[in-house]
C-alpha cells in the first residue's frame, strides 16, 4: 500500500495557485521583516555577552528553585535549563553592568552550591560584548555570502532566472525561520545560526534537484509550455519531496522532545526551515523562474558561428 501516489497530477503552478502562493510569502516575509524590525530577537549569549555556567547535582536539580534563587538576587533575563539529563543544569546571565565576570563566575557558582560540595562545577564560558558584535557581524556575513555563492553556483549550473528562482525561495526560508524566531521571542544564538545554514542547504538540494528534472522535462516534453513542463517535473519529484521532509521532520522531533533543552532552538529553527523549505522549493523557486518567462531555449548552449569553425586552424 502507497501512502503516495507514485503519479500525481497537481497543478501547482496555475497563475491562480501561482498567486496565492506568492502572496503568501509576501504576507510571510513582511510579518517577519516588521517584527524583527519592531521586536528584534531574543539573542543569545552568544551575541549579547555573558556568563554561562554548567553545574552537576548528585540528584535531580530543582529548576523552580534556583530560577526563585536568581530572582531573589536581583538577576533578570536569565536563562536556566537542564543539560543532557535532570542533574545538569546550564545558567546563563547576560552581562551585568559594574560586575567583573569572575566575581559573577564565583558568586552564581556559590548560590549554586548553596553549601553543597558534592555539586561539580562542570562548565564556564565568559563572552565579552564585544566579542557578541564580532559574531553578529560574522554571522550576518556568513548568511550573505552563502547566498551570493549559491547565486553563482546556480547560474553557472543552469541559468540566471533559475539563479533567481532559487535565491529568492532560499532568502524567503531565512527570512521566515528567524523572524519565527522574532514572533515567539526563543533565543536566538550560534546554533541557530547554524541551523539556519543547514537549513539554507536543505533547501537549496531541493530546489537543485526539482531544477534537475525540469531541464531534463524542457528536452524531453515536446511541445508543451514552460508551465507545464514544470508542474510535471513538480509532480514527478512530489513524493520524494515530501518523503525526504516527513522522515527529516520526525528525526528533528525525536531531537526536540528527547534531547534536551540545550538544543531546543536548533531543532526548532531546523523543523520551521524544512516546513518552509518543501514549499518555497516547490512553488517560490518555480513560480520566480516563470515570471522571469524562463523557456526550454534560455537552457540551450549558445550557437557558435560555423564560419568561426571554418577559420580555426
Amino acid at each position: 500500500m502507497r501512502l503516495i501516489k507514485e503519479k500525481t497530477n497537481i497543478d501547482f503552478l496555475s497563475r491562480s495557485r501561482r498567486n496565492i502562493a506568492i502572496g503568501l510569502s509576501i504576507a510571510f516575509i513582511a510579518i517577519s521583516i516588521a517584527s524583527i524590525a519592531t521586536r528584534g530577537l531574543n539573542l543569545g549569549i552568544d551575541f549579547t555577552g555573558g556568563v554561562l555556567i554548567e553545574v552537576h547535582y548528585p540528584n535531580a536539580a530543582d529548576l523552580n528553585g534556583i530560577r526563585q534563587t536568581l530572582t531573589n538576587a536581583g538577576f533578570e533575563r536569565y536563562v536556566v535549563q537542564e543539560f543532557g539529563n535532570a542533574q545538569d543544569v546550564m545558567v546563563r546571565l547576560p552581562p551585568q553592568p559594574g560586575e567583573d565576570a569572575n566575581a559573577l563566575r564565583d558568586s552564581l557558582f556559590a548560590m549554586l552550591a548553596d553549601g553543597d560540595d558534592s555539586v561539580e562545577l562542570r562548565r564556564v564560558e565568559l563572552v565579552s560584548a564585544q566579542v557578541g558584535e564580532e559574531l553578529t557581524e560574522q554571522g550576518g556575513l556568513a548568511l550573505i555570502f552563502s547566498l551570493l555563492m549559491i547565486f553563482a553556483y546556480v547560474m553557472f549550473r543552469f541559468q540566471w532566472k533559475f539563479a533567481m528562482g532559487a535565491v529568492a525561495a532560499l532568502a524567503h526560508d531565512v527570512i521566515v525561520t528567524i523572524g519565527f524566531f522574532s514572533l515567539t521571542g526563543i533565543s536566538f544564538d550560534l546554533s541557530v545560526v547554524a541551523a539556519v545554514l543547514a537549513v539554507i542547504g536543505y533547501s537549496l538540494n531541493d530546489t537543485v534537484v526539482a531544477f534537475d528534472r525540469i531541464r531534463e522535462n524542457f528536452t524531453k516534453l515536446r511541445g508543451v509550455s514552460p508551465e507545464e513542463a514544470m508542474n510535471t517535473s513538480i509532480n514527478e519529484m512530489l513524493a520524494r519531496t515530501i518523503i525526504t521532509g516527513v522522515t527529516t521532520l520526525i528525526v528533528l522531533s525525536a531531537l526536540l522532545f528527547l534531547g534536551g533543552e540545550s538544543v531546543g532552538p536548533f531543532s526548532i529553527a531546523l523543523i520551521v526551515g524544512i516546513i518552509v523549505g518543501t514549499y518555497s522549493s516547490i512553488y517560490t523557486a518555480s513560480a520566480t523562474a516563470l515570471m522571469l518567462h524562463v523557456t526550454p531555449q534560455d537552457l540551450l548552449p549558445p550557437e557558435v558561428d560555423p564560419e568561426l569553425i571554418d577559420d580555426l586552424p
